[in-house]
């Protein structure tokens, strides 16, 4: 089954014990809190890559059972405020907003 998703895509800060701290003491709980209808939030460090240096820091997900639950979310006075305050705390550069079709597949282990 499909589910939607909003992604933010944070390029790696200016300094990343002060983002970290704003990141968990403030963006997360107010995601938790205000971000009406959502089913998940998926909230992920980038540890690196094997093409060198890691251009982004951290990828946040949050999904939705639909497209018009995400955008109702969106369009609400906490999603708007949400938004606002990713951008505010992403001092290494402008996030990256996207929205994607998520499919999940399960696989028993060997």
């Amino acid at each position: 089954m499909s589910e939607v998703k909003f992604m933010v895509i944070y390029p790696t800060p200016a300094d990343i014990a002060a983002f970290e701290k704003r990141y968990q003491e403030e963006h997360v709980p107010m995601a938790v809190e205000k971000l009406g209808g959502k089913t998940k939030f998926i909230a992920t460090r980038v540890l690196g890559s094997p093409q060198g240096a890691a251009p982004f820091y951290r990828i946040a997900e949050v999904f939705f059972p639909s497209m018009a639950a995400l955008e109702a979310c969106a369009q609400s006075e906490g999603g708007k405020e949400t938004l606002a305050h990713a951008a505010d705390i992403s001092t290494g550069g402008a996030p990256i907003f996207l929205i994607a079709e998520s499919e999940t597949f399960h696989f028993d282990a060997p």
